[in-house]
C-alpha cells in the first residue's frame, strides 16, 4: 500500500475514534417507518394478488429520525428536533429511538398526526423478504404554530451543538428562510442539508448530499454513465447553492465530491454492487458526513467515510444503521 493511502486510512480511523465527542442537532421531518412482514401463502381467488400470512410488525424512526438514529449508532450525542404526534405511531417512533438521542426538543402537539410509511414485505420460509408495496400517509398537518414551536426548539438546541443536520422531506416544517437564519447566526457551525424537493432553495450552507436522480430532476439532465454531464451537473449544483461542498451519491457508481476551485473526487462504491435495500441509505451518508466534519475531518475524508457507511447499510434490510465498529472494520479491511 502506498504511503498516501496508509496516511489516509490512519486519518479515517482517527476520525471514527472521535465520533463519540461531537454534539449533533438533527432538525427535520419525523416519519414512522412501519414494516409489515408476511409469508406468501397462495394466490387469492378474489383477484390476481398474493395472500400473505401475517408474521410481525416493526416500527422504526424514519426521515429525520433515521438520520438521528444513524448519528447515534456511530457514537454521536444527538438532539432531535421535530414534530411527533401523541398518537400510536408517534409513541412507537419515539420509543424506537436509541438512548443517546435526546427527545427533549421534539414538539408533540395534540392535533398532529405522525406521518407513516408502511412497507409490506413478503417471502418464503427460507428466502429473504422482498418489498411488495408501500403505503404513504401524507405529511400535510404542519401549521404555523407547529413550525414556530419547532423553530424555537431548534434555535435553542444549536447553541450547544457542534454540527447541524437538516432533513427536509417537504412537509413545510423546515424552511430555507429559517435554516438561513440559523446559518447566519452560527457561522462556525457545520450545517448540512438533505432536501428532497427544494435543494436549490437552500444556499450558503456547509454541504449537501443529493443522490444522482435528485440532481437530474433539479437540472433536467440525464447523467447515466456520462462523466462530462456529471461534472457539469455537480458544478451547477455547487454554483446554485453556494455550498462549500456537494457530495453526489450515485448508487452502484459510488460518489462524486465537488468543492469550489478543487478537482472533483470520484469515490468508487465500497463493497458489493449487489444492493439489498436502499431504504434510508441517504440518511446514513448524511449522518456520517456530519459527524466526520464535526470531528474535524475535511470534506474528502468525510465523503470517504460516508461512502464506507453507505456501502455497508445498503447490504442490510429495512431502515438500518451502521455502527462505529462496523465502519472501523470496513476501513481496516479495504485494501
Amino acid at each position: 500500500m502506498k504511503r498516501a493511502a496508509v496516511v489516509l486510512k490512519t486519518r479515517l480511523l482517527d476520525l471514527i475514534a472521535q465520533f463519540a465527542g461531537p454534539r449533533i442537532v438533527v432538525l427535520g421531518d419525523l416519519l414512522a417507518d412501519e414494516f409489515v412482514y408476511g409469508r406468501v401463502a397462495r394466490v387469492s381467488r378474489e383477484a390476481p394478488v398474493l395472500i400473505l400470512e401475517y408474521d410481525s410488525t416493526e416500527i422504526l424512526p424514519g426521515g429525520a429520525g433515521n438520520a438521528a438514529n444513524n448519528a447515534a449508532a456511530l457514537g454521536g450525542r444527538v438532539t432531535l428536533v421535530g414534530l411527533a404526534g401523541r398518537d400510536d405511531a408517534g409513541r412507537r417512533l419515539l420509543a424506537a429511538l436509541p438512548r443517546n438521542v435526546s427527545r427533549g426538543r421534539i414538539v408533540r402537539p395534540d392535533d398532529y398526526k405522525t406521518p407513516m410509511k408502511t412497507r409490506i414485505l413478503a417471502g418464503g420460509i427460507h428466502s429473504a423478504k422482498q418489498q411488495v408495496v408501500r403505503i404513504d400517509r401524507r405529511i400535510d398537518g404542519v401549521t404555523d404554530t407547529h413550525r414556530a414551536a419547532v423553530e424555537r426548539a431548534a434555535a435553542s438546541a444549536v447553541r450547544q451543538a457542534d454540527a447541524l443536520l437538516v432533513s427536509d422531506y417537504g412537509s413545510g416544517l423546515v424552511t430555507p428562510r429559517f435554516v438561513g437564519e440559523l446559518a447566519r447566526g452560527t457561522r462556525a457551525l457545520p450545517i448540512l442539508i438533505d432536501s428532497r424537493y427544494a435543494l436549490t432553495r437552500y444556499s450558503r450552507l456547509t454541504a449537501c448530499t443529493p443522490n444522482e436522480s435528485e440532481v437530474e430532476q433539479v437540472l433536467g439532465v440525464e447523467i447515466d454513465d456520462k462523466p462530462r454531464v456529471l461534472e457539469r451537473a455537480g458544478r451547477a449544483i455547487l454554483k446554485q447553492t453556494r455550498m462549500q461542498a456537494v457530495l453526489v451519491t450515485r448508487g452502484s457508481r459510488g460518489m462524486a465530491l465537488f468543492e469550489p476551485d478543487k478537482p472533483t473526487v470520484h469515490i468508487p462504491i465500497f463493497g458489493s454492487d449487489q444492493i439489498a435495500d436502499v431504504t434510508g441509505a441517504g440518511d446514513t451518508v448524511m449522518a456520517t458526513m456530519t459527524l466526520s466534519l464535526a470531528a474535524g475531518g475535511s470534506f474528502e475524508e468525510a465523503a470517504r467515510l460516508a461512502n464506507y457507511a453507505g456501502g455497508l447499510v445498503v447490504m442490510k434490510r429495512g431502515t438500518a444503521t451502521v455502527s462505529a465498529d462496523e465502519l472501523r472494520r470496513a476501513v481496516e479491511s479495504d485494501g
